[in-house]
């Protein structure tokens, strides 16, 4: 078999509902490292918030963070072939504004290694893996520098569904939108033209895979283009359905059945 580059999107896919790694998917996920074949990191979180992960995996590749807006090497500070992406000034200062909605939870801007934030809220146990101290309160102060990514959280998916759809009235030309659900659903923005198959491109050009032989694995609308763009686009069993009707593959089992681990040890027999 020829070496193969799994991408792995985390959240949905890799983690289950309590966003914790299984033993089984560890140990699979070591194996096939073992067998020479690559496992990348695909995601929408920042690095912050997935790099407990690539070291749990025991992950000495790539990373791809903010739905392919930063893509970067853990181990290689000056990797060449990295990039980060960033929305102008001006848009992540109008899309702060959003904080002003009461049913807003939380508007963040991520810019280089730091998180500026409109509250105290914290969207998801380890939004700050090191603790609160990390976010940088803005307050009422006004929000005006670049940054890779804008998140806002939202008190439900009705108004998800409402901002994106006014964020790209007003900002199409310039933002590439994607939403995720969870406890407070999640607009993730970026620079137009921004995803994650862009990132998994620049990791399979690194190591000099062929698309044919990368397989993807996703759940949201967030994973839609890397499942496209993978030789074998592979959609979890609890995956939305758009994600489902492009993918070439679903997984037998969810994220809380250790889907992903069960389809690797079939796909490559470990």
């Amino acid at each position: 078999m020829n070496q193969k580059l799994i991408a792995i999107d985390l959240d949905g896919t890799t983690l289950n509902t309590q966003q914790k790694i299984s033993k089984r998917t560890i140990r699979v996920i070591k194996a096939l490292q073992e067998a020479g074949h690559l496992v990348t990191i695909v995601t929408g979180r920042p690095y912050r918030t997935s790099f407990n992960y690539y070291q749990d995996l025991g992950l000495k590749t790539p990373m791809v963070n903010f739905n392919g807006a930063y893509c970067h090497h853990p181990q290689e500070k000056n990797w060449s072939p990295g990039y980060r992406i960033t929305l102008p000034s001006d848009v992540v200062s109008e899309l702060f504004r959003l904080k002003h909605n009461d049913k807003v939870k939380l508007v963040s801007a991520e810019v280089d290694d730091s998180v500026y934030t409109s509250s105290h809220y914290i969207p998801y146990p380890d939004f700050f893996p090191h603790g609160p101290g990390q976010a940088k309160y803005l307050g009422n102060q006004v929000f005006n520098q670049e940054a890779t990514c804008v998140n806002v959280f939202t008190q439900d998916k009705y108004l998800q569904r409402k901002l994106e759809k006014e964020i790209i009235a007003d900002y199409g030309n310039f933002v590439e939108v994607r939403t995720w659900g969870g406890f407070a659903p999640c607009l993730e923005i970026v620079s137009s033209g921004t995803q994650k198959a862009m990132g998994l491109e620049q990791v399979a050009k690194y190591y000099g895979i062929d698309r044919d032989d990368i397989l993807a694995f996703g759940d949201e609308n967030n994973d839609y283009e890397m499942i496209q763009y993978a030789g074998i686009g592979v959609a979890m069993n609890n995956a939305i359905l758009p994600l489902k009707e492009i993918a070439n593959d679903i997984t037998p089992y969810s994220n809380d059945e250790d889907g992903l681990a069960r389809y690797l040890e079939d796909y490559f027999n470990v």
